[in-house]
């Protein structure tokens, strides 16, 4: 079975906060003069979360279908991950990025990053608590009682941490195990439940033959966004019809990724991660499963991308649990996100024939 490195994404923020600290000030986008009244904002660079998976199918759609060159950008470098995402954006070394709310506000509140989410893929974060549906079978929160759960060290500690506070749950009552990003332990017996991604190891294990029980944290008592466009502030005060084009392609080619996901595992395969040895069938059943994360009531009703008002709440939640404390107006900026959906409201509409799931 593969080794994961995805859990990585929150650990490695703490690590590399020290050494950004002191220029995060002085540092602002690399696009300050990117506003051209011709529209023509040049190239720029995304910062990916992870490898070049079936995770950022929308943009590439936005590339191979001329999104980002129609909003008036030249290339578009997607660097893939995992790294640094939210202090490459606040150093200016990358154009954006795609983080979470965890990441980012864990840099904001500590640091006090220059950077800010402007809106969102994932509606509800894919970390779940996986275990084997004829061994733990951790289906409710009460179900991690009496239970060995491995969790790897660093930010998914303070996760695991808050899942059970939020749940009401002792954690001595609780055995944590330290393990790695390799599901093995879990499928070899060593523990009961694996701190995994619903989008990752979950189907990883089910792919190897397994059945499986998911104890996803956006269900129960964790709400927070993921895969959420951040911006440095700098960006946003001086290049704010950048950004708004940016968000403009990046909805176009999640419109398309959500409307044909047999494409969208194509061009992750074939295309953008030809070099990674990817399975058609796993990149397929990422894609259905990230739809899940992605089409909400809320989305539905306003747009891919937004953040209601109630989630953000719910983010702020969380982020209290894990001893984050910060403001809404400290992390979030939905104001371009806001006038983009008002000058083109079509950008608000789902794609014909894309559905809400309704569990």
């Amino acid at each position: 079975m593969k080794l994961s490195l995805r859990h990585r994404r929150f650990a490695r923020c703490a690590a590399a906060v020290s050494a950004t600290a002191l220029v995060l000030s002085a540092c602002g986008g690399g696009s300050e003069e990117a506003d051209a009244a011709d529209g023509d904002f040049g190239d720029v660079t995304l910062q990916l979360s992870w490898v070049k998976n079936a995770e950022f199918a929308g943009e590439f759609f936005a590339d191979a279908e001329g999104y980002y060159a129609d909003a008036g950008f030249g290339a578009v470098t997607m660097n893939p991950g995992p790294g640094a995402i939210e202090t490459l954006v606040a150093s200016g070394e990358a154009d954006f990025g795609l983080s979470n709310a965890i990441a980012t506000a864990q840099l904001v509140a500590e640091e006090d990053a220059p950077i800010k989410i402007v809106g969102t893929k994932f509606q509800k974060n894919p970390f779940t608590i996986l275990s084997m549906a004829d061994g733990g079978n951790i289906a409710t929160p009460q179900d991690l009682v009496g239970k060995r759960i491995g969790v790897q060290a660093g930010g998914n500690e303070t996760l695991f941490d808050a899942l059970l506070e939020v749940n009401g749950i002792d954690p001595a009552d609780v055995t944590k195990v330290p393990v790695e990003y390799d599901p093995s332990p879990l499928v070899d017996g060593e523990v009961d439940g694996f701190l995994a991604y619903l989008t990752n190891e979950s189907i990883t294990v089910q792919f190897d033959g397994h059945e499986v029980t998911n104890l996803p944290f956006a269900d129960n008592g964790l709400p927070f966004v993921a895969e959420s466009l951040i911006v440095n502030e700098r960006t946003l005060e001086e290049s704010p019809e950048m950004v708004k084009a940016f968000l403009e392609a990046e909805i176009r080619g999640w419109q398309d990724a959500l409307a044909d996901p047999d494409e969208a595992a194509r061009l992750a395969v074939e295309e953008y991660g030809a070099d990674l040895d990817l399975s058609m069938d796993k990149e397929l059943e990422q894609a259905n499963v990230q739809a899940g994360l992605i089409l909400t009531p809320d989305v539905e009703s306003n747009g891919l991308f937004t953040i209601s008002d109630q989630l953000i709440e719910e983010n702020l939640a969380t982020l209290a649990a894990a001893d984050i404390e910060i403001e809404a107006d400290d992390l979030f900026d939905l104001t371009l996100l806001t006038e983009l959906l008002e000058e083109k409201p079509e950008l608000a509409e789902l794609p014909e024939g894309v559905e809400v799931p309704t569990s």
